[in-house]
């Protein structure tokens, strides 16, 4: 959960999130030293009067501003890559979600079950209780166990829109008359805030997702629970 002020990203409550968190502080560091070095150059062009004749054709300067550059996109881009496939990864799931997006609420479907399934809408500012947050609340949270792959197949009633949990490195878009697919594993305990991310309509900020995840034999109590209102 994001707190007020803050400036860096949300903590990871998954495998992929702590992966991207890393590349984000890698790739950062990149642009800082080159940030840097141009710095440094462009003040010291400004403010020496010394001249070098044989700067102006140099061929190992040409040479090392070549590769350099290209040494850097590779050290960006082998994680970045590294990074998306791991992202593409759906490995043998313990549970399937699927989530449909409408205007303006989500719909979600445990497909290992018959009968688990409901509407999840936003909670409104007259009813929510001392703790929950404004505009980020749900009358039904989706609740998933702790350290089980799962997979969530996303798509669209009507028009587009995008699931996205940041903290756990989710984002993936809801096409209408397409089935689009990602799995994550979460590392604890929790409750993770997340919201619709495609400008879907004019109550396009009140689509808020919220994942609570438990142990496992917490799980297996609610889902019984949800079998006997069915």
């Amino acid at each position: 959960m994001a707190y007020p002020s803050q400036l860096g990203l949300q903590d990871a409550a998954s495998p992929v999130m702590e992966e991207l968190l890393q590349f984000h502080d890698h790739a950062l560091m990149i642009v800082f030293l080159i940030s840097t070095l141009v710095l440094y150059i462009i003040i010291a062009m400004v403010t020496t009067k010394l001249t070098n004749k044989f700067i102006l054709d140099s061929q190992e300067i040409e040479i090392i501003w070549t590769l350099l550059p290209a040494v850097i996109l590779i050290l960006i881009a082998l994680p970045s890559l590294r990074i998306l496939y791991l992202m593409d990864e759906v490995n043998n799931p313990h549970l399937s979600i699927k989530t449909i997006g409408h205007q303006w609420y989500w719909s979600y479907e445990y497909t290992d079950y018959e009968t688990i399934m409901f509407d999840s809408y936003m909670t409104p500012t007259q009813d929510l209780t001392p703790g929950q947050f404004r505009l980020l609340e749900t009358d039904h949270r989706v609740v998933i166990p702790v350290e089980s792959p799962t997979r969530i197949l996303i798509s669209a009633d009507d028009v587009l829109h995008s699931w996205a949990v940041p903290s756990l490195g989710i984002k993936m878009d809801a096409v209408p008359g397409r089935l689009n697919q990602t799995a994550f594993i979460i590392s604890r305990p929790g409750i993770y805030y997340g919201q619709c991310s495609e400008i879907c309509g004019a109550n396009h900020s009140f689509m808020p997702i919220v994942i609570e995840a438990v142990p496992l034999k917490y799980f297996e109590n609610w889902s019984s629970l949800m079998l006997k209102d069915a």
